[in-house]
């Protein structure tokens, strides 16, 4: 059967935005698209791309782990705090390795970080990125974020290194970049990021833009319920067409959510409540 709601597990290039990347994929689908967590243009790698009604499940997906390869270029600022920014500062000192791996247990569990003023987060109603390309001045709270691994994987040069993290939504890498230099005493930037896995997509088993064609991109859609993991529910014949129809059904299912299948085949998610069962999210 057709797969009419699905992903694509995208390796986003370097040098173009999520939602360019994504309008790319519209076009070639025919269908609605829409992406989980933003990668921005400098970052290449695992990009979500959600088409038909698949994006309705982007809310179970968000709290999946997130794994970054990034290369952080110490003794230089900018305003955007990547390499493609205004340099604000250069020629700061640069920490040894050993000075390096001393603070990172500092940015690993549960963290306060604040996100760069170069970002999508809101202010006002305002994306930040606005406020600040327009010169006004931009302040963001501190937001609780968790990084379960932060990894040194090497030196580069006289002024880059190498990491490996893992974490949750809404950690910036570039936030990171910034707190393990100051905490060194000096400043640094991101120069490079790949992400490397967000949750069940894997940058191994992802497909590139140009291997997309109108011909063949059903052959790279990832099933919805292939994504996440949840206690499943099959109803069949008449039942089925109860909940499809919006109604309730009596059910002895512990109260919880679960993936929903009609005679076998995935239509969304269930919530059973109080010895009751509907159908909460519709993917057909």
């Amino acid at each position: 059967m057709e797969l009419t709601s699905g992903f694509i597990n995208l390796n986003k290039p370097s040098g173009i935005s999520s939602a360019a990347a994504v309008s790319k994929i519209k076009r070639l689908t025919g269908l609605a698209c829409g992406h989980m967590g933003t990668l921005d243009p400098l970052a290449s790698g695992v990009l979500p791309v959600a088409f038909g009604n698949a994006s309705r499940l982007f809310n179970y997906l968000l709290d999946k782990e997130k794994v970054y390869r990034a290369v952080f270029r110490f003794g230089t600022d900018t305003d955007t705090l990547d390499s493609a920014g205004e340099i604000l500062k250069s020629g700061l000192p640069v920490p040894t390795e050993d000075k390096i791996n001393n603070v990172l247990s500092k940015f690993v569990g549960e963290i306060e970080q604040v996100p760069p003023i170069y970002s999508a987060k809101s202010v006002g109603g305002v994306r930040a990125y606005r406020l600040a390309r327009q010169g006004k001045e931009v302040e963001l709270s501190a937001k609780r974020v968790t990084v379960h691994s932060l990894v040194l994987l090497g030196r580069l040069n006289e002024t880059d290194y190498e990491f490996r993290i893992s974490c949750g939504g809404g950690t910036y890498i570039r936030s990171l970049a910034r707190d393990i230099a100051a905490a060194c005493g000096t400043c640094a930037v991101m120069t490079s990021l790949v992400r490397e896995k967000s949750g069940a997509f894997e940058l191994s088993s992802s497909v590139t833009l140009e291997e997309l064609t109108k011909e063949n991109w059903r052959d790279f859609a990832v099933a919805p319920d292939a994504v996440f993991a949840m206690p499943v529910c099959d109803i069949v014949g008449k039942d089925a067409e109860k909940l499809r129809n919006g109604l309730k059904l009596t059910s002895d299912l512990a109260d919880g959510e679960y993936k929903l299948y009609f005679d076998g085949a995935f239509y969304g998610i269930a919530a059973a409540e109080n010895g009751t069962l509907r159908a909460k999210v519709k993917l057909v």
